[in-house]
């Protein structure tokens, strides 16, 4: 077991503690959760995108934004792939596992993320709403048809669907597009029924639908716990800061409450 701080130490213990009274456990995680799989987090130490534009001197978020995409899918595509090449091979990781595992010890877990790189979904959780869409699924901007894409290689900029000839799009959401109402609504009904702890992981807790069910639920003496190892505006709020990785303070969590994670 790796040696923490004292204060850390104690954050752990107490978190741990928590966890083992609690039945209902949401988890709402970001591209942190996914750095120690070998994803890069796209901003901050290691980002994909910590550049002022890109080659078409347009910030990444126009480049990946359903407006661009109307008029220039090639554009959009070409980020998406490269978005999908740093994930390709990827496997879930100890923080992915341990959430899953968790599943055969309360009676629910639900994981909120806003990462499109399905590792949640790998590791075996059983409750997922992925906010932001998946990569892995492609739909036809104009006809039905819908496939599966293990990955994107040998693929035409931007592909084109094979039944009807129009461009085809991953399941996901473009900045500057609506969150899938659906999906919304089944979080929202979660949130209604309660949570006896709840977990942010590794989100630069931007948005208000990340942070805000975290503040409610500190606010209604909920314990809260943030995983990250740099500060957010979150870390003021939560019971418990943790400035660690995902899969190490994961790992340390579950230590402490005696359960194996499950190996790759």
């Amino acid at each position: 077991m790796t040696n923490f701080s004292p204060s850390i130490e104690a954050a752990l213990d107490a978190v741990a503690g928590h966890l083992s009274q609690a039945r209902r456990a949401l988890f709402i995680t970001g591209a942190g959760i996914s750095a120690d799989s070998g994803l890069p987090t796209y901003r901050g130490v290691g980002g994909l995108y910590n550049s002022e534009a890109t080659d078409e001197g347009l910030h990444i978020e126009e480049a990946l934004s359903g407006d661009v995409f109307a008029v220039r899918p090639d554009i959009t595509w070409k980020y998406l792939i490269q978005i999908e090449e740093n994930c390709r091979g990827a496997k879930p990781n100890a923080a992915h596992r341990a959430i899953a595992c968790l599943d055969q010890h309360l009676d629910r877990v639900m994981v909120f993320t806003q990462n499109v790189d399905g590792l949640h979904r790998a590791a075996g959780s059983c409750e997922i709403i992925e906010i932001h869409g998946n990569l892995q699924e492609l739909m036809c901007t104009s006809c039905t048809h819908e496939e599966a894409a293990v990955d994107f290689r040998g693929r035409e900029i931007p592909p084109l669907c094979p039944v009807c000839g129009a461009v085809l799009r991953p399941k996901v959401v473009l900045f500057g597009e609506s969150l899938p109402e659906d999906e919304l609504d089944r979080f929202i009904e979660a949130l209604q029924e309660g949570f006896d702890i709840v977990f942010s992981i590794g989100t630069s807790n931007v948005f208000p639908y990340i942070t805000q069910p975290v503040v409610f639920a500190a606010g209604s003496g909920i314990p809260t716990v943030e995983i990250n190892p740099a500060r957010t505006q979150l870390s003021e709020v939560v019971d418990y800061y943790l400035p660690l990785g995902a899969a190490e303070a994961m790992t340390a969590i579950l230590d402490r409450l005696g359960i194996e994670i499950d190996p790759v």
